[in-house]
Formats: structure tokens, C-alpha cells, sequence
């Protein structure tokens, strides 16, 4: 069974780390890896912010809220990037995640 996730409480939401990998075949929340991080295929390439848009439309379908309340902190212009969500609770996207990923810890590659 999994640890818990690098899902952490923030002022009106959550906040969390997701590591993209772009050009997939389809769009879906893959696992976690070792350090919390949740690994997320997108269909976009990433050029001109088309996977960054793709991540936001996909998260806030995931999560049902507005695309208005997710945020990319940090890491905009890389793979691994830190997600603000408002109006969403950690303990929410933690029983989310839970309830798509396999059990165990997916690796780093790709």
C-alpha cells in the first residue's frame, strides 16, 4: 500500500506535485512515484503551453472544480511542475488519486 501522497493542506485548497509526460496516447493519472509525486500522460505536446492547458482542463475535470481555480506554482516550463488548487481539500484529491492509481509506486522513467 502506498504512503500518502505529497498532498498538502493550503489556504482555501490543496496543494500538490505532478511530473507530466507528454505525447502519451491518452490522457490519465498513471501512479505515483516514490517521492509523492503524481504522474499524469497527456496527449499534448509540449509546445506553446498546450500540455499546460491540457493538464489544467484534465485536473479540473478530474478534481470537479473550475479551471480558474488550478494554478501551476512552479515549473511551468518543465515536466515536474507544483499545482495549487482552490476550493478543493487535500484529503479530497488524496482519496481521488487513490481511488485510479495501481497500488504500488510507479518508476521515474519517461
Amino acid at each position: 500500500m502506498p504512503r500518502d501522497f505529497n498532498i498538502t493542506s493550503a489556504t482555501g485548497g490543496a496543494a500538490f506535485t505532478v511530473k507530466i509526460v507528454p505525447k502519451a496516447n491518452r490522457t490519465e493519472i498513471v501512479g505515483v512515484q516514490e517521492d509523492g509525486t503524481i504522474k499524469i500522460r497527456l496527449m499534448s505536446p509540449p509546445i506553446e503551453g498546450q500540455a499546460n492547458e491540457e493538464l489544467i482542463n484534465f485536473l479540473a475535470d478530474f478534481l470537479g472544480c473550475n479551471k480558474r481555480d488550478i494554478e501551476i506554482v512552479a515549473g511551468a516550463e518543465g515536466r515536474k511542475k507544483l499545482i495549487s488548487v482552490l476550493n478543493v481539500d487535500a484529503g479530497r484529491v488524496n482519496d481521488l488519486v487513490r481511488a485510479v492509481v495501481p497500488e504500488s509506486f510507479v518508476d521515474d522513467t519517461d
